[in-house]
């Protein structure tokens, strides 16, 4: 018996996406992925050079099928590709996912925004940014679209150690982030924090930290962990000749995933647990381009373990332990 409350498939023992929205809409969703176009801030000078180091020349927009189109020629085009497979789906989020898409002024996020909003099938919207992206502009206009369609502002934070993102030229800190939720939840915009597994220099100890720390000190709804992908034409690489990192084999990565998924409580939803990188610039882990496999092999790990999500909820064991001091 699947001891999970938040599963209809008896072989997962997480909160999963699709599960999250199949209760929010009664079927099925395709999450369509465009490009809307915007820069970031530590690409083009505003707030550093060069981007993070392993972002590759194109963002995080590598698997976008036609990024150089209008929107909803690219939208268009994305569903049809997936229609292939589910032809029967007809309600779509749209994701903003290459760069960062609070990056600019605000006429023009609305304009690029309001391209798909209307667009048929479209239900909800999720908006990749950075937590230094919010001002408060912006934060009203996400308010509004909140009260008009199904919405997510998905954050990257990806470590919560200083030293990583100095290393990974991240070019905010920590408490921005926490700033950064705190201004969204106060208008109850859903958050999705991104965590990457496998930085340079970070343990799985750290890793589990990163999880513990998010959980505690942020409002969150969501969460995205993901694998770190080295790719070609980064300024990764380095770390990676200078032996200052050091690929995750699929072992540890199940092994390191499991555990962070018994501290999340189980009503946050997680909306990935590993990632998509294109073959011909992949340096490694090479085992990531079988994506299922992986998937499969959490699954498994917490069959075997008779284990699930929030077994070990950080929230709770830190309420259970305040109170035992209160007596």
């Amino acid at each position: 018996m699947n001891p999970f409350i938040y599963a209809e498939d008896k072989n997962k023992r997480y909160h999963s996406w699709n599960y999250a929205l199949r209760q929010e809409f009664g079927s099925k969703i395709f999450k369509v992925v465009i490009d809307g176009g915007f820069d970031c801030p530590n690409r083009d000078g505003t707030v550093a050079h060069g981007g993070c180091t392993f972002c590759s020349v194109s963002g995080s927009g590598d698997m976008i099928l036609a990024p150089e189109d209008p929107l909803p020629v690219q939208f268009n085009k994305e569903i049809q590709r997936m229609h292939k497979k589910w032809p029967h789906v007809d309600q779509y989020i749209v994701y903003f996912q290459n760069f960062t898409n609070t990056h600019a002024p605000l006429a023009d996020i609305k304009a690029r925004f309001e391209q798909v909003i209307n667009l048929p099938g479209v239900v909800g919207l999720s908006i990749g940014t950075r937590p230094d992206c919010l001002p408060d502009d912006v934060v009203d206009y996400l308010a509004e679209l909140n009260e008009r369609l199904y919405l997510w502002v998905e954050l990257g934070l990806q470590t919560t150690f200083e030293d990583t993102s100095r290393l990974i030229n991240r070019a905010h800190d920590y408490q921005t982030y926490l700033d950064g939720v705190a201004k969204l939840r106060k208008h109850q915009i859903r958050v999705c924090t991104h965590l990457i597994n496998g930085l340079p220099q970070e343990t799985p100890e750290m890793m589990l930290e990163n999880v513990r720390r998010t959980i505690l000190d942020s409002d969150i709804q969501g969460i995205k962990l993901h694998l770190l992908h080295l790719m070609r034409n980064t300024r990764m690489l380095r770390d990676y000749h200078e032996g200052r990192l050091q690929l995750l084999s699929l072992e540890k990565y199940v092994e390191i995933t499991c555990n962070q998924l018994e501290m999340i409580p189980e009503e946050i939803i997680i909306h990935r647990l590993t990632g998509d990188a294109p073959r011909d610039t992949l340096v490694g882990p090479m085992w990531s381009l079988k994506k299922w496999e992986a998937l499969n092999a959490i699954d498994e790990e917490l069959l075997r373990r008779n284990s699930y999500q929030g077994k070990f909820n950080v929230r709770k064991e830190v309420l259970h332990a305040t109170n035992s001091l209160a007596f």
